[in-house]
């Protein structure tokens, strides 16, 4: 029997705006430039044990999602937010401030100022109806580290070049530091006249894929630098999240070291720290095979699981081969993971998995049925032809 369809909302969470899930509110963070302050990352850790149920979701966005908010303390946790700068008071506003910066820039250097003439741009543009998840991506350094990650518009560096691309697109604009925010914008602009956003809804590679790229584009897309690992950079220690999740008491102890950057990759960047002692649910090492795992909150944290996950993706982690991608999800929607992986396995039921090769959670199963027991028994399973 084939798992029931599940409900696509076509939004995601914000914090004016938050979505219910099975573990109460999930209220999203979009905070400025990607950076919390010690004393913000304190202040949201304490909120979230106080409104919330102390869990909190590092997005592929890199936004922060509370999660377990109770939904009458919803306008105090807002109130809490705005003060400290995180939130802005009006709904319309905070959904257009969609902007991923890379989490590698330096006070002052163009990714920065870029990001800020956007914030600035987005603020005043009150008839840019743009879809909720359209977003935009500043990735200004050397060579770009966020072409893997969703957004609409890439504002990229290309060595000393700068250009700007709609995502989808195999040419680039190239463009000045000075003019890169307003040309994003018109991009903005000529997505929605090009008919991009139907009933609200619309990315720009869909519209790309259609219509084509604008007319102005012609130079090359810039090439990206690989994916980064846990570990040292200029900037200070990226840490992983198990499975981007990561909970009040933790989030606390990381705040008294510095500053927290985050990113789009399950990862934060601790600001100038070097030393990174162990705590529940961090991982601190390249090669722990948990970073190799796509899971999503699974049940009953999820309306829409079918199943719990977390545990299964935990116990099956140290088992998989070298260079293997392992997506464990609740559902068909496969909001963890939503390409294809070297294996997929999704719920059809409770602790009952199909097993997916070289796909998405919604595609056909190579094998179907199998149970979390037979998964954990048997764990070559994931590996095997057949």
């Amino acid at each position: 029997m084939s798992a029931p369809a599940p409900k696509v909302y076509g939004w995601c969470p914000g914090a004016l705006r938050p979505m219910m899930s099975g573990d109460g509110l999930v209220v999203r963070i979009r905070a400025p430039m990607g950076r919390l302050s010690p004393e913000q990352a304190g202040a949201v850790a304490e909120l979230s044990a106080r409104y919330g149920n102390g869990l909190l979701d590092l997005s592929a966005r890199a936004n922060l999602q509370m999660r377990g908010i109770q939904e009458n303390d919803h306008p105090n946790l807002i109130a809490a937010l705005q003060d400290l700068g995180l939130v802005e008071a009006d709904a319309n506003a905070e959904a257009r401030r969609n902007i991923l910066l890379t989490p590698f820039w330096r006070s002052g250097d163009r990714s920065h100022q870029i990001a800020q003439r956007l914030a600035a741009l987005l603020s005043d543009a009150t008839t840019l109806d743009l879809p909720g998840k359209f977003g935009f991506a500043v990735d200004a350094g050397e060579a770009p580290v966020l072409q893997a990650t969703a957004a609409d518009i890439r504002i990229e560096g290309d060595g000393d070049r700068l250009m700007l691309r709609a995502d989808g697109a195999d040419v680039a604009l190239k463009v000045t530091e000075t003019e890169a925010a307003t040309q994003a914008l018109a991009l903005a602009r000529w997505f929605l006249e090009q008919g991009g956003a139907s009933e609200g809804r619309g990315r720009m590679h869909a519209l790309i894929s259609r219509r084509g790229a604008p007319d102005t584009h012609g130079a090359d897309v810039a090439k990206g630098a690989p994916l980064p690992a846990p570990g040292l950079t200029r900037n200070g220690a990226l840490v992983a999240l198990e499975f981007g999740q990561i909970h009040a008491t933790t989030l606390a102890a990381l705040a008294k070291h510095s500053a927290l950057r985050l990113t789009p990759w399950r990862m934060l960047l601790v600001e100038d720290a070097r030393d990174i002692r162990p705590l529940p649910g961090l991982i601190l090492g390249a090669t722990d095979p948990r970073l190799h795992v796509s899971v999503c909150t699974g049940a009953p944290g999820c309306l829409q699981a079918l199943s719990q996950t977390r545990d299964l993706a935990r116990d099956l982690a140290p088992h998989l081969q070298a260079g293997t991608h392992l997506h464990v999800s609740g559902c068909a929607k496969g909001c963890a993971h939503p390409r294809p992986a070297d294996v997929t396995l999704t719920a059809t039921g409770t602790d009952r998995f199909d097993l997916i090769r070289k796909g998405r959670a919604s595609d056909a199963p190579l094998r179907s049925d199998l149970t979390a027991r037979t998964l954990r028994a048997a764990p070559h399973i994931l590996t095997k032809d057949t």
